[in-house]
């Protein structure tokens, strides 16, 4: 006959009188026994306190993340906002070009094309044009 060794550790522990008679009773029950009830307890208890101690390790930076992103959020709308009313005004007080003014419409499409290309090589530099409130 062979003998398995047991993944079990014996453990001697101290209750309280009103939790021991608690375990007594949820022990009688079908299935029940004080080890496996201990054994979930414990393990229950070891996983919220892992999960409580994992929540406490993040939340600083979990707090970060939440305020850059609001403030990301807030600039984005002060660049829409901005660039809306910017557009507005340009087209409020600019007329716009007559039909059959060709050279009027070829300087258009030769300042657009140089705007985008100046958009394109800021943004691929990383650099900003101007600063708000000390940041970039």
């Amino acid at each position: 006959m062979v003998m398995v060794k047991s993944r079990q550790v014996r453990h001697q522990l101290f209750l309280p009188k009103e939790v021991s008679e608690r375990l007594e009773a949820l022990a009688r029950g079908p299935g029940a026994s004080k080890s496996k009830l201990l054994a979930a307890a414990v393990g229950a208890w070891l996983d919220r306190r892992g999960t409580d101690e994992l929540e406490l390790r993040f939340a600083r930076r979990l707090d970060r993340l939440s305020g850059q992103l609001a403030r990301i959020e807030r600039d984005s709308h002060v660049q829409v906002e901005s660039l809306a009313l910017f557009i507005r005004y340009m087209l409020a007080i600019n007329a716009p070009l007559a039909e059959e003014d060709e050279a009027g419409r070829a300087i258009g499409r030769d300042r657009f094309a140089a705007f985008i290309e100046r958009v394109g090589r800021q943004v691929e530099s990383g650099r900003r044009s101007f600063e708000i409130g000390g940041r970039p």
